[in-house]
């Protein structure tokens, strides 16, 4: 299976051969819409309204520019979308009759919901938690690492565990990133917190106040070294002993690893501690092999 998944999509799910159409080979087919029916593996679950208004204005005034993906049924002489629902939808917002199709033909429902899930990462069509989600199925179902989902989908191992780890956050605060309230950003820096009452309050203090990445991952910081900032007012201007110099090391390291980093200085600011902090075994892999660079 890693020998198959390294080489991409199309070792994994078989390309069908050229679709006949009145008698003539064709990569692409012009489908009319009642003959394409949805997905029933769909992975994705939210549509935004106002996106898909502004697809189906550009789909009217320049045509669709990606062909969706779809399997065909003989039985019942129909196609079934496998990826591009999207597309599909904001075709029908756009008034459109027919649409280009690609036709691909997937061995089983495993293969069919493969094939759905890799497409849309791949395009980045999903949002964070969705994308998180396809990861987790897809590394159940064909039992895979997250090394070889990184050279399916093309996203580094480290990318693919950040994501992965949203799903540790709770049910409102993944709704928050689910519906584009909060960014994968703030849900990463919300996970840096180790106390879940202080996760809370600065999760309501984020929404709040409509906080930034960088703001959000100062008060982390501040909740996990006990001095959190009680007073609404000041949230937005936390004070922190730390110099600026030091925080900008700390956010550089922070990006770079993928996890925790504190850096405490004492008197001499010549000496320090640096404590790099890991949630997972992924993180601990990753955060040993960059220091052996």
């Amino acid at each position: 299976m890693r020998r198959a998944l390294g080489r991409g999509l199309d070792a994994l799910i078989p390309t069908a051969p050229p679709a006949q159409e009145g008698g003539k080979s064709a990569a692409v087919l012009t489908l009319p819409l009642e003959k394409i029916r949805p997905n029933r593996l769909q992975p994705r679950k939210f549509f935004d309204p106002e996106k898909l208004s502004e697809l189906a204005s550009s789909i009217k005034t320049h045509g669709l520019a990606q062909p969706i993906l779809v399997s065909y049924d003989a039985a019942s002489d129909t196609y079934e979308l496998i990826a591009g629902e999207r597309r599909l939808r904001a075709s029908e917002l756009a008034g459109l009759r027919e649409v280009q199709a690609i036709v691909k033909t997937p061995e089983s429902d495993k293969s069919r919901l493969a094939l759905a899930l890799i497409e849309n990462l791949q395009r980045e069509d999903l949002n964070p938690l969705e994308s998180a989600l396809g990861y987790l199925r897809l590394m159940k179902e064909f039992h895979i690492s997250q090394t070889d989902l990184g050279e399916v989908v093309g996203k580094s191992k480290s990318a693919i565990s950040n994501t992965l780890r949203l799903l540790e956050l709770p049910d409102e605060m993944q709704k928050t990133i689910e519906f584009g309230q909060l960014t994968e950003g703030h849900g990463r820096a919300l996970l840096m917190i180790e106390d879940s009452i202080q996760r809370k309050r600065v999760f309501a203090l984020v929404m709040a106040q409509k906080l930034s990445v960088r703001q959000t991952e100062d008060l982390a910081r501040e909740a996990n070294m006990g001095r959190a900032e009680s007073d609404e007012k000041k949230v937005g201007r936390p004070a922190l002993k730390k110099s600026a110099d030091i925080r900008a090391i700390e956010n550089n390291l922070q990006h770079s690893l993928g996890t925790k980093v504190d850096i405490k200085t004492k008197k001499d600011p010549t000496k320090g501690t640096i404590t790099i902090h890991f949630f997972s075994l992924s993180d601990f892999d990753k955060i040993i092999k960059v220091l052996q660079k």
